[in-house]
C-alpha cells in the first residue's frame, strides 16, 4: 500500500499534467469576427485613450478576459462587452484571442 506521502505526490503530479482545458483559436477566423470589436478598440486593436490595447497580448490573457466578460464575471464596461460578445460561443472568443495575440505590439 502507498503511503500517503506518496499518495499525495502523486495526485499533485497527475493534476499539474493535466492542461488546462481551452478551445484553440484560428487567427484567420478571428479576423473574421474582429468587426466586434473594431468600433473600440481600432481595426488595429491598438485602442485608444478611452479603450484599452488589445493587440499583441498574449493569447491565453485575451481568452480568459473575453470569456470572464461573456460570463459577467469583469465589471469594467461589461454591459457594452456583453453586448459586443452576446452571440460568440466560445470557439469565436479563442479565434479573437487568437487573432489579436497575433497582430503583435503594432
Amino acid at each position: 500500500m502507498l503511503s500517503e506521502k506518496i499518495y499525495f505526490a502523486l495526485i499533485v503530479a497527475s493534476a499539474i499534467a493535466i492542461p488546462i482545458a481551452q478551445a484553440d483559436g484560428n487567427a484567420a477566423r478571428g479576423s473574421e469576427l474582429r468587426y466586434a470589436c473594431i468600433d473600440c478598440h481600432g481595426e488595429d486593436g491598438m485602442g485608444d485613450e478611452e479603450y484599452p490595447r488589445i493587440s499583441g497580448l498574449p493569447e491565453s490573457y485575451l481568452f480568459d478576459q473575453l470569456v470572464a466578460f461573456k460570463n459577467g464575471e469583469r465589471s469594467n464596461r461589461a454591459e457594452m462587452m456583453l453586448w459586443s460578445l452576446e452571440d460568440l460561443d466560445e470557439q469565436d472568443l479563442a479565434d479573437l484571442a487568437a487573432y489579436y495575440a497575433s497582430l503583435g505590439d503594432g
